[in-house]
Order: structure tokens, then C-alpha cells, then sequence
């Protein structure tokens, strides 16, 4: 075989291994470009595992109210409450009496018995709008009494601890049926406090050897028995009204989601076809497509582009590309 045709050989398989690559790069590209727009029919991730996701929150930045911006993570279907302490699985989400229950893995239970596991003080960010629920009590477990004033307190304190000095009952309640295993602690002590805030927490496990928390359930029964002592952390939460939003989920406007600009947090409605400032069926009102707030409007036109320039380029490649058959000549050889 001669120099001359070796060389045509080679030119050819390049130039097919460059149409091939290119091909599998546009067709990629189509493919990301037509994700994005089926994605645009399922703005707002509605649950995460089986907890109900609803205004004012949002699992997917630019849903829900910018209050709650990036508070609940849902990872693997585990939802989860982000507070400067930490991440805390959710275990219940209400919207009717709008509160989140979470629990503390680091927290004492049933099973750890008289055994103590290190732990850290629960914290809520006082910027947000949470709040630790009036429903829930404290119990510290082997206090040091010299650090910290233990003793009994009256009955009514209890249901009033207001009214009451900031002593940790001894006599509480709850240390004396402790809720789903009243024989755990055996020889251990233990007293019931309400601490008014991180601080009075951090300072009472500094003298304490390990704390739980338990609320009180509403179980919708007769005013006497309407509760019942459950181990975790209740908070309670705001819900922002506004009319916009209002508008917004009104079926009749179109039924959208209330959520927000990302970078700038102003309000926006989102919908199937586009996100709006006022409500889906406003013609209107100015639209922006996108899957979250308007940030894959630049994904879209830049896959299209993208797309179009690798066809225009598919095409010179094409046409410049030697041919397969006939006498091979200056004129049409890559190289």
C-alpha cells in the first residue's frame, strides 16, 4: 500500500472517530435539554419519604417562603431539620397546628438505661420563626446537687412552671412514670427543667450527666385525657399569609406554588408553564420559565445553542470529510 493511500486511511478513520464523538455530545446535550423541560411540569417537590412538603416550606431552593429557606433537607426520603446544632431526622410535620417533632439521636432513651452517652444542647436559630414549643419538658438525669438546686416543687407547677422558681423538680411527673419505661433509670437521679434558653440548657448538661426531651401529644380526646407524654422536640413554626400567595394557590388563578426568586427573594408564583409575579392565569403578569424560580431559563437557552452549533459544526465536518470511494486527491483529503 502506498504513502498516499495509508495517509487517506488514517484521515478517514479520524475523521469518523470526530463525527462519532460529536454525535454522542449533541445527542447528550438533547437529552439534558429535554430533562429540563419535562422537569418544568413538577416545579416543587410535594413530600419527601411520607412527610407531607406544603407551604411555607420547600425542599427545593425557591419553594416555599424565603423564611424557610434551606431549614429542611430531605436526603435518601429522610427528612431532616437543620439548626446550629445540627441535623435532626423529622418524625412529623403539621400544618393544622403548624409545628415539626424531631428527635435526637444524641438525646436519652429507654434503651440507654443508667448508661449516659455523651450529648449536645438542642438550638434554634432566633432569627428564624421557630420556636421551642411550651409542650415540651426537660429531664436531666444525675445533676450535681451542689451546681445545680434540685428539690421538689408543688403540684402546680407543673402545668405553670411561670409561676414557679427555676429549681429542677425533683418530684416531676414524668421522672416518676417515665414514659414507655418507668423502671430505665434503676439508681439514677432525676429532675425536670424548663430552660428559657440555649444558654440555661448548656449550662445544665455541664453539671448534668446526660438529658431528654418529652412533649405532650394532643391525642383529641376529653379535655382531662387529652395528652400524652412522648419522647422528642416539638417545634412550633409561623405560617407568612400573604394575598399573593393566596392568589397564587387559588385553583381558580391556576392553582400554583408559592415560592420566591432565589437571588433576589422576591415573591413569585410558580407554574407549570412559567413562573409569574402574581398568579398563573394572569396574562398579565410578567412570566418566567423555569424549574425554580427562573434559574434554568440561562440551562435552556445555552443547551439550544449549544445544540445548534454542534449541528452546523456536524455538517462542515461532513462536508469536508474525505470520501470513501473513488481516487482520492488533493482537493478532498483532510490532511
Amino acid at each position: 500500500m502506498s504513502t498516499s493511500s495509508s495517509k487517506s486511511h488514517m484521515a478517514i478513520s479520524l475523521a469518523n472517530n470526530c463525527i462519532t464523538t460529536l454525535s454522542i455530545f449533541i445527542i447528550f446535550l438533547i437529552l439534558q435539554f429535554l430533562s429540563i423541560t419535562e422537569a418544568q411540569s413538577s416545579i416543587c417537590r410535594n413530600s419527601c419519604g411520607d412527610i407531607p412538603i406544603q407551604y411555607p416550606f420547600g425542599i427545593d431552593d425557591g419553594c416555599g417562603s424565603p423564611y424557610y429557606r434551606h431549614i429542611l433537607v430531605c436526603t435518601g426520603g429522610q427528612l431532616q431539620l437543620r439548626t446550629p446544632s445540627g441535623r435532626y431526622p423529622v418524625r412529623n410535620l403539621s400544618y393544622i397546628d403548624p409545628h415539626i417533632l424531631v428527635t435526637d439521636p444524641l438525646m436519652w432513651n429507654c434503651l440507654d438505661g443508667d448508661n449516659f452517652r455523651p450529648t449536645r444542647p438542642f438550638s434554634l436559630d432566633t432569627s428564624t420563626h421557630f420556636t421551642l414549643s411550651s409542650e415540651n419538658d426537660y429531664l436531666f438525669f444525675n445533676c450535681s446537687e451542689s451546681d445545680v438546686l434540685v428539690e421538689p416543687k408543688p403540684m402546680f407547677c407543673e402545668r405553670f412552671p411561670d409561676q414557679c422558681d427555676s429549681t429542677c423538680d425533683s418530684s416531676s411527673y414524668l421522672c416518676r412514670h417515665m414514659p414507655e419505661c418507668p423502671t430505665a433509670l434503676g439508681s439514677s437521679s432525676c429532675c425536670s427543667y424548663y430552660p428559657k434558653a440555649t444558654e440555661s440548657l448548656r449550662l445544665m448538661l455541664k453539671h448534668c450527666a446526660s438529658y431528654t426531651s418529652v412533649y405532650w401529644r394532643n391525642l383529641g380526646s376529653t379535655p382531662a385525657f387529652d395528652q400524652a407524654p412522648e419522647y422528642g422536640i416539638r417545634v412550633d413554626f409561623d405560617i407568612p399569609v400573604t394575598t399573593r400567595c393566596l392568589q397564587c394557590q387559588d385553583t381558580v388563578k391556576g392553582g400554583g406554588a408559592c415560592g420566591f426568586d432565589i437571588e433576589t427573594q422576591d415573591f413569585l408564583c410558580l407554574c407549570d408553564k412559567g413562573n409569574s409575579t402574581t398568579y398563573c392565569n394572569d396574562r398579565t403578569s410578567s412570566h418566567r420559565r423555569g424549574v425554580v424560580a427562573g434559574t434554568a431559563t440561562a440551562v435552556s437557552v445555552a443547551g439550544a445553542f449549544g445544540i445548534g452549533a454542534g449541528v452546523w459544526y456536524l455538517k462542515k465536518l461532513r462536508a469536508k470529510a474525505p470520501v470513501t470511494h473513488g481516487v482520492q486527491t488533493n482537493e478532498n483529503r483532510l490532511f
